[in-house]
């Protein structure tokens, strides 16, 4: 109980001090965007993501419910299997196979309004990787965040579990307006 309080307290520090030097930028911190999920119930946490450095969109839009799908293939390389439930929502894939920029490509050709690329190493929850654009002289129009592999893991596992095809999520969410200690985090991620 003692080391929870202690972890509380630390975050508490950091979200203050992060508050308070950084200017009014809308719904980042520090360049994180958060996310909710809201179904299903036993992953109901609030996620940190890491936009893509030099290309794809903005979050324009608030979505209060939206699928969160997982891709098949989950990597996301190519043609999709489920591309037909990516449609108008947020897709969620893993990393590997190809570059980052090419996994969003494939997401927003298949009507995604949004990409989240989940780390590959599904023990990393802490270790956020920089997206940047690759060789290529192509673009992409739609947001894409980088998520820690064990959140995405995590996810993926809840759904799995529930038998369920797609995870329902808040994106963007402004922590700035929710108490700290109200604030449901991943208990196995420490921010």
């Amino acid at each position: 109980v003692a080391a929870l309080g202690t972890a509380m307290l630390r975050h508490s520090l950091w979200l203050c001090l992060c508050l308070c030097s950084c200017p009014a930028r809308g719904l980042r911190i520090h360049e994180y965007l958060y996310f909710q999920v809201l179904s299903p119930g036993d992953i109901r946490y609030i996620f940190t993501a890491t936009p893509a450095k030099d290309f794809g969109g903005v979050f324009n839009t608030r979505y209060d419910q939206i699928h969160l799908v997982p891709a098949d293939p989950p990597e996301a390389c190519g043609e999709l299997n489920n591309g037909v439930f990516i449609q108008d929502q947020i897709a969620l894939v893993e990393r590997g196979g190809c570059s980052f920029l090419s996994k969003t490509r494939v997401i927003q050709e298949h009507g995604g309004r949004a990409v989240i690329i989940a780390d590959n190493a599904y023990d990393n929850d802490s270790f956020y990787i920089e997206m940047i654009q690759d060789s290529t002289r192509r673009t992409a129009d739609i947001p894409a965040l980088f998520l820690l592999g064990r959140d995405g893991y995590m996810i993926r596992r809840s759904l799995e579990r529930h038998g369920l095809p797609w995870a329902v999520i808040s994106i963007p969410v402004n922590v700035t307006s929710i108490p700290t200690y109200e604030m449901m985090q991943p208990p196995w991620t420490f921010w």
